[in-house]
């Protein structure tokens, strides 16, 4: 398992909103977003979409789903996993751990549907 990195404070994120880490804050290859749904449920997936190099970020929540702002393709919050096309690829989940007010992150390790 990678080592844990705080990478915002739930304040920091409005609901059904996101915000993309860095690769430089995680040390991850990829840049990772963190949702917040409209009943409080943090995730992170890699922010880019797998069918066009979009930012999940700047995507509509729904749910626990996300929405590619380019072509809509969906993916599940909670693993990642393709909803609707045009994607046919999964993005990966990043296991996700409120401490307090805290969201810390674990970079590369999925996270599992709860």
């Amino acid at each position: 398992m990678s080592e844990a990195v705080k990478v915002a404070v739930m304040d920091d994120i409005e609901p059904e909103e996101a915000i993309v880490v860095d690769t430089d804050v995680t040390g991850f290859s990829e840049p990772i977003a963190v949702f917040r749904t409209e009943d409080d449920e943090f995730y992170a997936l890699n922010d880019t979409c797998s069918h066009e190099d979009a930012s999940l970020a700047d995507g509509w929540i729904e749910g626990c789903e996300v929405e590619c702002p380019i072509h809509t393709a969906k993916f599940c919050l909670k693993t990642g996993a393709v909803q609707c096309m045009p994607a046919t690829e999964d993005v990966a989940s990043h296991k996700l751990e409120l401490r307090g007010e805290e969201i810390w992150i674990y970079p590369g390790t999925p996270a599992t549907a709860e």
